[in-house]
């Protein structure tokens, strides 16, 4: 279902990335590394320039200083399609599926950039084409195994529950056999219940598949229980990076989130 654990030890290398709407500095001279096989946490308030990093790193936005290399290639300067091409992956903080669709089908979207025929092809005329995406369906199956949606897989997305679309999109992103996952707020809106499930997968992911990945998210005792480092951010600029054990005692880190007063163990062990 995955890639598995790139050959190379850094997948992914931002340097010294700024990024500017306008007056608005959104990323301020970032620099950041995934290792291979590891999950690294951004965490920082609303507004930070969480999600403006991701985009930088799958092409929404293009920085105006800095550069990205994902697998030793530079790709500061290619469009979004030609980095999903290269299987960089990711979900959105926003649910970004195809509504009227059926999950299955949603599901195999995610596998366009690996079909060698035309849409046309794999959905009209038999013979490879055919062939090509009964491969693919088999692909989509085992995903929808693995995220346990078996009961949803005819069903439109539209009509299912949040935390289903949210399992839906993840098995999307997987659909692509990411080198590299982005997962954006991937719990947001989640019952308890429902990031258990979320967590679950996540670690199985990095642990049994080892899929480097890169997660945002509110959720403090996720962030701390599930990745190697975290990164910290404020007003677009890196304030801390590390193990989380040291993250979430930080002076700077507790100032942008809580105050002087606080530390942000508290707020992981009250969760």
């Amino acid at each position: 279902m995955g890639a598995g654990v790139p050959l190379v030890d850094v997948v992914l290398d931002v340097r010294h990335v700024t990024l500017r709407f306008a007056g608005l500095v959104a990323v301020s001279d970032l620099s950041l590394s995934v290792r291979a096989g590891e999950l690294l946490g951004i965490i920082g308030p609303n507004g930070a320039g969480k999600t403006s990093v991701l985009n930088c790193i799958n092409g929404f936005y293009r920085p105006q200083a800095g550069r990205i290399r994902f697998l030793d290639r530079d790709v500061t300067r290619l469009l979004p399609h030609t980095r999903a091409a290269l299987c960089i992956a990711r979900t959105f903080q926003n649910i970004a599926l195809y509504p009227h669709m059926t999950v299955l089908q949603n599901i195999l979207s995610g596998r366009l950039v690996h079909m060698r025929s035309s849409l046309m092809g794999c959905g009209v005329y038999w013979g490879f084409g055919q062939r090509e995406v009964l491969r693919h369906r088999e692909r989509v199956e085992e995903i929808v195994d693995f995220l346990e949606i078996e009961a949803y897989r005819d069903a439109r997305v539209g009509e299912l529950p949040y935390g289903i679309q949210k399992k839906v999109e993840l098995g999307r992103a997987l659909a692509m056999e990411p080198r590299l996952l982005l997962l954006d707020e991937p719990m947001a809106g989640m019952t308890v219940d429902e990031k258990l499930d979320m967590a679950r997968y996540i670690l199985e992911l990095r642990e049994v598949r080892g899929l480097p990945m890169v997660l945002i998210e509110h959720d403090m005792g996720v962030v701390m229980d599930l990745c190697d480092r975290i990164l910290a951010m404020d007003y677009g600029r890196k304030i801390a990076e590390g193990p989380p054990e040291e993250i979430q005692n930080h002076p700077d880190v507790i100032r942008a989130y809580l105050g002087e007063e606080h530390g942000l163990a508290e707020e992981v062990a009250g969760r």
